[in-house]
């Protein structure tokens, strides 16, 4: 079931006429989504009995050029509702490509600080995205026998900004129960002040993170940890950048049995 987070365009992109595109044709046959201009939801049910009233929202990565909506969506998505959480993936506004192989384009890109420049008009709008998808499931929480006070959002990468901004300055409609961002983008410049009721935060990533987000991790740590509000962070010795749900070998296999275990700890799940 897919689920259009706005009536009609979203707002900031009311002129964008291009067509959202699907395809694994890159070198790493990496699912992509590519040109996403009207945001949705996917949703990912648990066996009705299994399902324990959690949910959380998938923002998968991809440099907001991309969404790798498998590696970081679907695919984590199969493993939570396992776990009884109902999942929605989210697809938010992208940088509008003009290729078919956006996922090449940014491995082999020469000048990866002029590729990163091009989505700062789009980041704005895809943490909006992010907003309206936590607003919606609460909203409709009902609907799909899910708890309000347990809607919770996690994010890959690019994805794990999305997630993390939407700890501050949220709304009573907006306000996770709980974040995740996993390998997360997470500039000083994008945080905020960490609010007296900010919501529990799950945080992993890898040392030799290629992308240097390892210290970005352990910044968005300090910050839960200094305001006294609830944070465990799984940083791994290996494992590199975009492991997903985890790679054989290294300590990052299986994470999201640590992630379920934690939120049982946290009383989010049964």
């Amino acid at each position: 079931m897919e689920i259009k987070l706005y009536s009609g365009h979203a707002p900031g992109s009311e002129r964008w006429t291009w067509q959202e595109e699907m395809n694994n044709n890159n070198s790493m046959n990496v699912m992509t989504v590519f040109n996403v201009v009207h945001p949705s939801l996917t949703v990912h049910l648990p066996d009705p009995s299994a399902a324990n009233g959690t949910a959380i929202v998938i923002c998968p990565g991809g440099g907001f050029h991309f969404l790798a909506i498998d590696h970081e969506g679907n695919n984590i998505a199969k493993e939570l509702v396992k776990k009884g959480i109902t999942v929605f993936v989210l697809k938010y506004r992208l940088v509008h490509v003009l290729t078919n192989n956006p996922f090449d384009e940014m491995i082999n890109t020469a000048d990866m600080k002029a590729w990163d420049d091009q989505a700062m008009p789009i980041i704005p709008l895809a943490i909006d995205d992010g907003r309206k998808a936590l607003a919606y499931v609460r909203l409709n929480a009902s609907q799909f026998n899910l708890n309000p006070e347990h809607i919770g959002i996690m994010g890959f990468s690019a994805g794990g900004m999305v997630a993390a901004t939407t700890a501050f300055g949220y709304d009573s409609l907006n306000r996770p129960s709980f974040v995740a961002p996993i390998y997360g983008d997470l500039p000083e410049s994008r945080l905020g002040t960490v609010l007296a009721d900010a919501p529990p935060l799950f945080v992993a990533c890898s040392q030799d993170d290629e992308f240097g987000f390892a210290s970005h991790a352990i910044n968005i740590y300090n910050k839960w940890y200094q305001a006294k509000r609830p944070v465990e962070m799984h940083l791994f010795t290996r494992g590199g950048h975009g492991f997903g749900a985890g790679n054989v070998g290294t300590t990052t296999y299986r994470w999201i049995d640590q992630f379920t275990a934690w939120l049982k700890m946290m009383k989010l799940i049964p």
